[in-house]
């Protein structure tokens, strides 16, 4: 008995070891891959001829890929398996690539995109739910630890990727096409890998809650709000840093894409280091306290000019929490309902993510007809600075809105 007992923990601690291998792969090659564009950007704006209100409809482009992927994930994860569903997602990313590869013009690069972000959303919500049902112990901690993996792949993804669009084979340089059908074939690594896990059987004859029901709690509300800001913060950082730091400093791509690097390191190493702060402190004050210091950062980092330039890099600190302890968040407030929470919570904050990733390249771009009429050339500069301030603004928006959450759970008499 003794023996058979041994050998079952031994099998369990093996599906828990690959598991969790699977859902670190998974998201490393994500952070990778989603940021891979910041570094793009530049090169496609010469290669195209696009402007940043063409860039910033990009970013909207790629937002109703992931809407649309949020949209049926959940019912796919659960008619094929949510381990199916996430191999499935790692395979449309890396046909993607091929697509871009062959990509002649804007409009051909827009539905390549399209295709990236609907792999990124199943991706995102199916390793999501897979982490939220194996890390039921510390949930804080592995979250954060989890998310660490991404901001891995976010910092390796700038010098990378910028290193790789500056090689020439055979006398012709690489461009990002060559970049994107590279990097996006490393999807089959974390394929390969989720498809040696071994995930525990779902109840089918549990009585699942439906979308209407979860959708009448405010608390859901709430943290799609934080979510969805803290998510504008994240990207918009990640999608128009390089490009701010040599439209406003003139840095050249290389430099710039090393202080983008810094600030992923900064989100990396906060993750791997705070998951006990975060199961110690709360979840919910966590966010609060980290968001308000990265707003102070970017607000203070933008206002004193390129010297204030490191304190942008470590706003990332303050952001570093955000998804990973939103997830958290999710786990613990709908631990009975957790794929349809965490389907309509990513849905709807998929939904603001359309109009809010074209309204930053909207706003730069808006600014930079007012500016560069009363400034000159300088006002391209101005310009980027009133898109970065709306990033601070998020992360402030962030720290309100959790503080109320968490209002609204004491009175509740639960502590998130």
């Amino acid at each position: 008995m003794n023996a058979e007992n041994n050998t079952g923990l031994t099998m369990r601690k093996r599906d828990f070891i690959i598991i969790t291998t699977a859902i670190f792969a998974a998201y490393t090659f994500f952070g990778f891959s989603d940021t891979a564009r910041s570094t793009a950007f530049p090169r496609i704006q010469e290669d195209l001829s696009v402007t940043e209100v063409q860039l910033g409809l990009l970013m909207a482009i790629n937002a109703v890929g992931y809407l649309i992927a949020c949209s049926f994930t959940a019912k796919l994860a659960r008619k094929i398996g949510i381990k199916t569903c996430m191999i499935l997602a790692l395979c449309i990313q890396a046909c993607s690539g091929v697509l871009i590869f062959l990509t002649p013009n804007y409009e051909m690069l827009a539905v390549s995109f399209l295709i990236l972000n609907l792999g990124n959303g199943m991706l995102d919500i199916s390793t999501g739910i897979i982490a939220a049902t194996t890390f039921t112990k510390r949930t804080g901690t592995m979250m954060n630890v989890a998310h660490c993996f991404y901001g891995v792949g976010m910092s390796l993804a700038p010098i990378v990727t910028a290193n790789l669009m500056m090689t020439s084979i055979g006398g012709q340089p690489l461009t990002f096409r060559h970049m994107y059908v590279i990097i996006l074939s490393f999807a089959l690594i974390p394929a390969i890998l989720a498809l040696l896990a071994r995930l525990k059987k779902q109840d089918k004859d549990k009585k699942r809650t439906g979308f209407a029901t979860i959708l009448k709690k405010p608390s859901l509300w709430l943290t799609v709000v934080i979510l969805a800001l803290g998510s504008i913060a994240e990207i918009g950082v990640v999608s128009w840093f390089p490009n701010f730091l040599e439209k406003t400093y003139s840095f050249t791509s290389d430099r710039a894409a090393s202080y983008l690097t810094l600030f992923c390191v900064c989100i990396m190493a906060t993750r791997l280091v705070i998951g006990p702060l975060v199961d110690k402190i709360g979840f919910l004050n966590t966010l609060a306290i980290f968001t308000g210091f990265a707003g102070l950062m970017v607000i203070i980092g933008v206002l004193t000019g390129e010297q204030g330039t490191p304190l942008l890099i470590v706003a990332g600190v303050g952001i570093a929490p955000i998804f990973p302890t939103v997830m958290a968040v999710i786990a613990k407030l709908f631990s009975e309902e957790i794929d349809v929470a965490m389907t309509s919570i990513l849905t709807a904050n998929g939904i603001i993510q359309v109009p809010a990733s074209y309204l930053v390249g909207a706003i730069i771009n808006q600014a930079r007809l007012v500016f560069t009429e009363s400034h000159g050339d300088e006002g391209v500069g101005m310009a980027f600075k009133t898109g970065y301030l709306f990033i601070g603004l998020c992360c402030f928006g962030v720290c309100v809105f959790a503080a109320i959450l968490k209002m609204k759970q004491k009175k509740l008499g639960k502590v998130v």
